[in-house]
């Protein structure tokens, strides 16, 4: 089934199926990062042109992992981790978008759990990080549930809706247990 912009909202009980992403995922996940409230969340830009993300996916990360959240074939979220280099190798940035009509029913818990499974038993990463607009009140309260601690607000750190939103920097630091 192929995703448009207007794609119907899937029923919840068919199965979501965690996977890495590949380079002939660029058209849905340019459908999902094109949706209004996925920008407003983002740092991206508006109008984000499928050629850009096959040309992302076809060059990722060294040491990070890019996974997609797909329904029915339906790609309807994607979460990644970009490793750090040097003397921050121990460290990894999370992004995360889910398409607007399929927000708050599990995807994003999904991915985010997937991704944190990775990085404690696969990739040797001991440091989660990012940035959440602080009005993305949803989003937080994820993150605080899968174990990330808000570290400080970035005042003005990105142009948003015509003037400067702040931004709270939030970790996950592996403990001995995990």
């Amino acid at each position: 089934m192929k995703q448009t912009e207007n794609s119907p909202v899937l029923p919840l009980n068919s199965a979501l199926h965690i996977r890495a992403s590949r380079p002939g995922d660029y058209e849905q996940m340019a459908v999902v990062l094109n949706q209004p409230g996925v920008r407003r969340g983002t740092l991206r830009l508006p109008y984000t042109r499928p050629e850009e993300v096959r040309s992302w996916l076809e060059r990722p990360s060294d040491g990070g992992l890019q996974l997609v959240a797909e329904r029915d074939g339906v790609i309807l979220g994607a979460a990644g981790l970009h490793r750090q280099t040097g003397r921050r190798h121990h460290v990894a940035v999370l992004g995360m978008s889910v398409h607007d009509a399929h927000q708050r029913q599990g995807i994003g818990r999904a991915l985010l759990l997937s991704l944190i499974d990775a990085a404690n038993n696969w990739l040797n990463i001991m440091r989660i990080e990012l940035t959440v607009f602080t009005d993305n009140t949803g989003a937080i309260a994820l993150y605080e549930a899968a174990g990330f601690e808000a570290e400080g607000i970035h005042r003005a750190y990105a142009f948003r809706d015509g003037k400067f939103a702040d931004v709270l920097a939030m970790a996950r630091i592996k403990t001995s247990d995990g």
